[in-house]
């Protein structure tokens, strides 16, 4: 690895999931534009209880060509983030290859959508599995080589409808509250090693996620709750780019003394 690329990342390494498509590409490919060499993974195969397509091979290959196109090294890897020792011996193979690690951001998610009273095991088990326990693998894998590096970052990827208790999607927001906890915890017990955790609370964004059975509750019987999900500014969804700029602050020096808490790209929907 070179450090000569210019950028706020220059000579750091990264390692993003859900790398394939929606934000994960965004933020392997704005990392890689600031100067980051990267380890991208992604399960790129269905995942049971989950009523839309996942990513591909194809789709994580080409989010690894763009990154080497912008001049990044790049290892990529298709794993399952529920899988800890698979994704734990994929980070350590990757991070040899690469020579080292400086950061992570955990992105891979899934979302699944009704009232209460049709949620199932198999909803539950898909989501914290991927959302909460895909978390807290992704920074078990990462933080033996921060500490090795003599510090770090860790990024996890939060939502702004965890934190408002977001209705149709009952694990989802379980899930994303349990990231704010471990997050928590997790800055506390590594600060002693200059490890600093954080999590980015986007509002909707433009992903390959969809939730059709809470839209339909929106637009019908539960009108009533849409409030919940509008933003302060004047725009239905962000853009994946948006969150990634956030990331780049959260992985870079620039937040070196920033560790423990929640930075919301929200466009103001928790004000509401």
């Amino acid at each position: 690895m070179s450090d000569s690329r210019p950028g706020r990342l220059a000579g750091k390494v990264a390692l993003v999931t859900g790398a394939a498509r929606g934000m994960g590409r965004s933020h392997a490919l704005r990392l890689a534009a600031e100067g980051a060499d990267l380890i991208l993974v992604d399960v790129c195969a269905p995942v049971s209880a989950i009523g839309y397509p996942m990513s591909t091979p194809e789709d994580l290959a080409d989010t690894a060509a763009q990154a080497e196109a912008a001049g990044a090294k790049v290892v990529a890897a298709q794993v399952d983030v529920t899988d800890g020792a698979a994704l734990r011996d994929a980070v350590d193979t990757a991070v040899a290859a690469i020579g080292h690690l400086d950061g992570a951001v955990a992105d891979a998610g899934v979302i699944t959508s009704g009232t209460w009273d049709t949620v199932t095991d198999a909803d539950w088990q898909a989501v914290l599995n991927v959302n909460l326990r895909g978390v807290w693998n992704t920074c078990a894998a990462a933080i033996p080589h921060l500490v090795r590096r003599g510090g770090g970052s860790l990024v996890n990827i939060g939502s702004a409808g965890g934190l408002k208790g977001q209705p149709f999607c009952v694990p989802y927001a379980a899930a994303k509250h349990g990231v704010i906890g471990l997050s928590r915890a997790l800055a506390n017990e590594l600060a002693a090693h200059s490890i600093r955790v954080n999590v980015v609370h986007p509002t909707g964004v433009f992903t390959g996620i969809v939730a059709p059975d809470m839209v339909e509750q929106l637009s019908g019987a539960r009108s009533d709750l849409i409030p919940l999900f509008q933003n302060a500014l004047p725009i239905d969804l962000v853009e994946p780019i948006d969150v990634s700029h956030a990331v780049v602050y959260l992985l870079s020096d620039e937040s070196r003394y920033v560790t423990g808490t929640e930075l919301k790209v929200d466009a103001g929907v928790t004000l509401r």
